[in-house]
């Protein structure tokens, strides 16, 4: 874990995907998998072991090859962007998996991001990305809404991908 300190105050927020701090932007975006148990296990291992993101061409580099608590994560947009992160909670239960990190300072946003694969009683597997961020940095700031609807596009896409990851084994 590096010393780098958090670069906001309501770490580990993002267990109630319905909190949103004063100031921040709130995203939640919802996607439809597939179907079952193997679906559920299929997107379950590809969220906790990066494989979703390095599937959509995300640069990832984590102190460890699976998310747990505290692993450090830099992430890397066109290998221009770095923006360092920690892992502030994850869950592997029976029917929900998944993991949030949280910015660290040198960041271009300030909050937090979850990615959440969950199956209902009904069977159907989904990937919920809820994130809380406001601008850090100077062209976050000047970006303004693009941004915002750049980080839509990447939750939409983060469950275009996975559902494609997961397509094999789909009935």
């Amino acid at each position: 874990m590096s010393e780098r300190p958090f670069s906001y105050d309501d770490v580990g927020a993002t267990r109630d995907p319905q909190f949103c701090p004063p100031g921040f932007h709130h995203l939640r975006e919802r996607t439809r998998l597939g179907e079952g148990e193997a679906v559920f296990r299929r997107a379950s291992e590809a969220v906790l072991t990066w494989e979703m993101h390095r599937a959509m061409g995300v640069g990832i580099n984590a102190s460890a090859d699976r998310a747990a608590l505290d692993v450090d994560v830099t992430v890397s947009l066109a290998g221009v962007i770095k923006a360092p992160c920690r892992i502030v909670w994850t869950v592997e239960e029976p029917r929900r998996a998944g993991w949030a990190y949280g910015t660290l300072t040198g960041h271009p946003e300030c909050g937090e991001e979850s990615f959440l694969v969950d199956r209902t009683g009904d069977g159907t597997v989904w990937l919920t990305v809820t994130a809380f961020s406001r601008a850090a940095k100077w062209y976050a700031k000047a970006g303004g809404p693009a941004v915002r609807g750049l980080q839509l596009a990447y939750a939409r896409r983060c469950g275009k991908v996975l559902r494609g990851l997961c397509a094999p084994v789909s009935e």
